[in-house]
């Protein structure tokens, strides 16, 4: 039984951001029931072919509604009296036409939490316009300071403005309005904008820019790769070493285990010597290979690891003794996260096709077969062996 055991979520289907955040609290025990369209968008987001490989689907089951026939729209709507938390990821007002808004939900369920996931956020002249991660993130400031000095701005995945500055924003706001509404107040909106949890993202920065320890060209920084102790070196074999040594006690140690402790070397902070140092770091790693390097550093406080593919990390003895990445449905997948000690997570069903286990789920949300068969007059469907 995990944390949200027991909390209903309807999840209407969308990609990245509002999917990853139900992910989250499917994995926390939340049950999750994802409204499909009857058949996918031909042009909505990256495709993930294959049986259950989309793995942020995982946890939930399914019903398909064509939302824009009036008979779905309604069905969906009982569905939201039923629910704790709602999350839509639609442009600002397409639930507002399909007569599922806020007002609307919230007048049958007074307690709902209804979760509002886009890009832009639901106001302001941008709310209207299409984006991805890579465009929010640019306008909060964020990618400016991502990549080489003197190339462009390198995409980071799409992990600051869906994931990090997204869906996780999302889930914990949804989790954060729950608890205010069974404390005893009332269900309310909210609006996560990836554009604003990516900036929060950079709090840090911003302090440092306000301090005047922060410049805006990249590579000089403390943690944009400006240092030479704090960026990625190459090795003898082709793979790389991550070094994030910044403390003083900590880049000593990395000059002992370089072999470079009792070379006339610039000071760590001496801004000048960085090529010095960066180019004596760089010719020293090249001359081991990755695995060599891993000898070296092993049981040591130097700051340093192995940069491991995804098909790599799984199998590191870190997490192999953690059990942070699970097989699960064939799929080798990161493990729910974090950890509770009481009501831990875990991941309770593979990634639903359209319509599974959707009549099962209106059933243990109180549907009897009467209004099960009702609501399926009004369009609402699910695959034939539930």
């Amino acid at each position: 039984m995990g944390v949200l055991s027991g909390v209903r979520v309807l999840e209407f289907e969308a990609i990245g951001p509002a999917p990853f955040g139900c992910m989250l609290l499917a994995d926390m025990g939340a049950d999750v029931l994802r409204i499909d369209r009857p058949v996918a968008a031909a042009d909505l987001g990256p495709k993930v072919s294959g049986k259950h490989k989309n793995v942020m689907g995982r946890g939930r089951r399914s019903i398909t509604l064509d939302l824009k026939k009036r008979e779905s729209a309604d069905a969906a709507l009982d569905l939201m009296s039923k629910a704790d938390i709602v999350v839509e990821g639609f442009r600002p007002g397409t639930m507002e036409r399909l007569g599922l808004g806020p007002d609307v939900a919230l007048a049958r369920n007074p307690r709902l939490v209804y979760g509002r996931m886009t890009g832009w956020g639901q106001t302001g002249p941008l709310a209207a316009r299409a984006g991805h991660d890579l465009n929010y993130i640019a306008l909060s400031g964020v990618l400016s300071g991502i990549g080489r000095a003197g190339e462009a701005p390198v995409p980071p995945l799409n992990l600051v403005g869906d994931y990090g500055g997204g869906g996780m924003l999302l889930a914990l706001g949804v989790v954060a309005a729950l608890f205010d509404a069974q404390r005893g107040g009332a269900g309310q909106v909210v609006d996560a904008a990836m554009i604003e949890g990516a900036a929060q993202l950079g709090t840090t920065v911003w302090g440092l820019l306000a301090s005047g320890n922060w410049r805006e060209t990249r590579e000089s920084n403390l943690l944009d790769g400006g240092t030479p102790w704090y960026d990625s070196y190459r090795t003898r074999d082709g793979h790389y070493m991550a070094v994030g040594a910044v403390e003083a006690r900590f880049y000593a140690e990395l000059l002992e285990k370089l072999e470079l402790a009792d070379e006339d070397l610039p000071a760590q902070h001496d801004r000048a010597g960085w090529p010095v140092l960066r180019q004596r770091f760089a010719a020293v790693f090249a001359g081991r290979t990755r695995e060599e390097w891993c000898r070296v550093f092993d049981g040591s406080d130097a700051c340093v690891a192995p940069v491991l593919g995804f098909s790599e990390a799984p199998t590191h003895p870190h997490h192999r003794a953690r059990g942070s990445f699970v097989e699960f449905d064939g799929i080798v997948q990161p493990g729910p996260a974090p950890r509770f000690s009481r009501t831990p997570s875990r991941i309770s069903r593979p990634v639903p096709q359209r319509g599974e286990g959707g009549r099962e789920a209106l059933e243990e949300w109180g549907f009897d077969d009467a209004r099960i068969l009702g609501l399926q007059a009004r369009g609402l469907g699910f695959v034939a062996e539930d």
